[in-house]
């Protein structure tokens, strides 16, 4: 399954339509404007909240939450003790780890699980100017948290190039 999915998603206010390969809308990525914290939904076609995606305010390193059905589902941070800066760790609330690492900021990053691929984040398949693809490798996994991961670390390394 692989989704197209456009940088300037990223822009708060703005509403955006990730489609699949075919050119079919799957999902809405609803920007929430004037918010006091960085907050997104992920939607689907009928406008059903799949995930929101929001910035943990008190924390000591910069965080970001994604829940479901308002409850926690995953919480991502940059990996400590990482020699790599683009190294991401999402932790699932089961205990689950997934793992992120790649160059973030170019838009070329793996997650993977216990060194099992879940998806490749690639520009290099699309000619489509600041568009990536979002490549969903495993059957089973979920669509919307493994794009609501690649958002997630996309906006977090953008904001730590930013203070550097």
């Amino acid at each position: 399954m692989r989704f197209l999915v456009r940088d300037r998603l990223l822009g708060f206010g703005d509403d955006y339509w990730i489609e699949d390969d075919h050119g079919t809308k799957v999902f809405l990525v609803d920007g929430k404007a004037m918010r006091l914290r960085d907050t997104f939904e992920l939607k689907d076609t009928h406008g059903r909240v799949l995930v929101d995606i929001r910035q943990k305010m008190f924390a000591l390193r910069d965080t970001m939450v994604i829940e479901r059905d308002g409850e926690p589902l995953a919480t991502i941070r940059r990996k400590r003790l990482s020699l790599l800066r683009n190294h991401y760790r999402v932790s699932l609330v089961d205990g689950t780890e997934l793992d992120v690492s790649g160059k973030i900021l170019d838009r070329e990053f793996v997650v993977e699980y216990d060194g099992e691929l879940l998806a490749v984040i690639s520009r290099r398949w699309l000619h489509v100017r600041e568009t990536y693809g979002v490549d969903v490798v495993r059957e089973d996994a979920d669509p919307a948290l493994l794009i609501a991961v690649a958002v997630c670390v996309i906006h977090l390394a953008e904001k730590e190039r930013d203070e550097d």
